[in-house]
């Protein structure tokens, strides 16, 4: 059995090898680091052609798409590290590497399960995606990300604690995962993370963002920036997020506004862009969650 090591980086790959490939070629191998790399049930097995580049990198392959959640628990079964970083293959390390700030954090503080970086957009002057989050309502699941579409003048450039944190890169504590369990897998794609941060710190654990390490993020290449998949899934899981996580009777507060106002909303919007396939998608996001439909479902782009 091999050794624990320092740090364990895990990213999902589907139908993605190009960006994969990217992101490996940013991150040092030099170090006392682990580098999995989940084939997420692409139509072609992508492991050989990665690890022929990279053959200091572990490769699984599932067979089957088993979502965001699913692929990223393959990484962590297979995974030694102290400390795990899960990035999305979609992401790139620019400049100096700057994680061993992040697990620095987890070294000092204990209480803390996930601290994730400052993300960027990685097209155009590089604008702010993430950088820290408020709280959701519970009624209307609302929430801001601070920062967001923000030219980086470092004006988030001080730590602070957040909510929830953002699946585009956070790195998490082994322990954490050993107390709270591995991410539900019942979202498929979507507020995976979100529920994973809540049930964090439901176990008494805090969750922080650390701008001393940037990461830079393309952002819903393997999706579709506005795709019926997509669509689909925030719909759904927006009211399985609810049901989870918030109690009754707030939660027919919250499944009123979402139908009443949020799916409305959305519907009228792509059928005025014409976006006919993307309403249907919305529609039956909510039908599968009466059905009481988790996981997977197969949505044609």
């Amino acid at each position: 059995m091999q050794n624990e090591c320092r740090l364990s980086i895990i990213t999902v790959n589907y139908n993605g090898q190009e960006d994969t490939c990217a992101l490996l070629s940013t991150i040092p191998s030099d170090r006392d680091i682990e580098i999995i790399v989940v084939d997420n049930g692409s139509r072609v097995d992508e492991t050989q052609t990665i690890a022929q580049r990279f053959p200091h990198v572990t490769t699984i392959r599932s067979e089957q798409n088993l979502g965001f959640a699913g692929g990223n628990n393959l990484g962590i079964k297979a995974s030694h590290g102290k400390y795990l970083f899960f990035i999305n293959n979609d992401t790139e390390f620019r400049g100096e590497w700057m994680a061993d700030r992040l697990m620095q954090r987890l070294d000092e503080h204990a209480e803390t399960a996930i601290v994730c970086p400052k993300i960027r957009f990685a097209w155009g002057t590089s604008p702010i995606q993430f950088a820290g989050f408020t709280p959701l309502s519970s009624v209307t699941l609302r929430n801001q990300g601070i920062g967001y579409g923000e030219e980086d003048h470092g004006q988030h450039d001080t730590p602070h604690s957040t909510p929830y944190a953002h699946g585009a890169a956070m790195l998490v504590s082994r322990e954490a995962i050993k107390r709270v369990g591995l991410m539900p897998e019942c979202y498929f794609l979507y507020y995976e993370e979100v529920d994973w941060s809540i049930m964090m710190t439901r176990a008494g654990y805090d969750i922080w963002y650390d701008p001393s390490c940037t990461i830079y993020h393309k952002e819903s290449r393997s999706t579709g920036i506005d795709s019926p998949l997509k669509c689909y899934y925030l719909t759904r899981n927006r009211f399985l997020l609810a049901k989870r996580n918030i109690g009754f009777p707030t939660r027919l507060c919250t499944y009123f506004y979402l139908i009443t106002i949020v799916l409305i909303r959305d519907i009228l919007k792509h059928l005025l862009k014409k976006h006919w396939q993307q309403a249907q998608s919305a529609l039956t996001g909510v039908a599968d969650f009466c059905r009481g439909r988790i996981g997977k479902r197969q949505i044609e782009n």
